[in-house]
């Protein structure tokens, strides 16, 4: 969750050329082997983001390179400095058009910390009702504690690293994923290998959750389905993160960011 766009592209522009569209002229980003931008491509490629997020209140960031200026300043700590807050200003308001739901953080964390009392409720439950009751509503709790506290692990961890967040959200229709929005500035401004736990701090509370909460079921007395239904999701989170977010989710991020650390 530490942007809008996945910035995984291992692509730079070999020459920023351009066409002019109206009033914003657009470079041509060509594939190739990621060597960076300097100073003055970093300072374009921002200017065109600015001027196409001004005259066209429907567009977004797509090929103008942003994320290739970003990839680039991330590798230098004087350039953090010099753009973070430019950047991080561009990436909220795209980030605004991008999304299908904002909430405010504040609000939206109350109401994660209330869904996740209400699931631990439901798995309280399950200590004062009879079989098979007990096992459903172990189970419900489940959900919704793991459904509540992925977004809120990244918070909690984000913060004590010392990035900010600025709201929750739902993304697009075709990918309609819950998370928390950073604020790039202080992201940027993070070193890299804290900026990767915060990413991995999600997928990691999700594969404690549904083994946490067996010993819970044993002592609850719910019968042995239930059991083995806290075990299938927390072995096919496992597998999915193998398979699939290492290449799509949280621990591509983790990977990203593991490559800025120096030294």
């Amino acid at each position: 969750m530490g942007g809008l766009h996945p910035e995984g592209g291992r692509f730079r522009p070999l020459k920023l050329r351009g066409r002019n569209t109206g009033n914003i002229r657009e470079p041509i980003v060509l594939a190739g082997v990621l060597k960076g931008m300097d100073r003055t491509e970093i300072e374009e490629v921002l200017s065109l983001a600015d001027a196409r997020l001004e005259e066209d209140p429907g567009a977004g960031l797509a090929g103008l390179g942003f994320w290739q200026a970003v990839d680039s300043v991330k590798r230098s700590p004087e350039l953090v400095e010099e753009f973070a807050d430019r950047i991080g200003r561009i990436d909220r308001e795209a980030f605004q058009r991008w999304a299908m739901l904002t909430v405010p953080i504040g609000v939206g964390t109350m109401i994660a910390e209330l869904l996740t009392l209400g699931g631990l409720g439901l798995v309280a439950l399950a200590y004062y009702t009879a079989t098979p009751w007990n096992g459903f509503f172990l189970l419900a709790g489940m959900g919704v504690v793991l459904t509540a506290t992925h977004g809120l692990a990244h918070l909690l961890v984000g913060r004590l690293v010392g990035i900010r967040f600025t709201h929750w959200f739902i993304g697009t229709r075709i990918r309609p994923q819950p998370g928390v929005k950073t604020d790039y500035a202080t992201y940027l401004a993070t070193p890299p290998a804290r900026r990767a736990w915060m990413h991995a701090s999600g997928a990691i509370f999700s594969k404690i959750v549904p083994f946490a909460l067996i010993p819970a079921g044993l002592i609850a007395g719910v019968e042995s389905w239930a059991i083995w239904m806290l075990v299938i999701p927390g072995v096919f989170s496992i597998l999915t993160d193998l398979v699939w977010s290492t290449r799509f989710s949280d621990w591509k991020k983790f990977n990203r960011e593991r490559r800025y650390i120096t030294g």
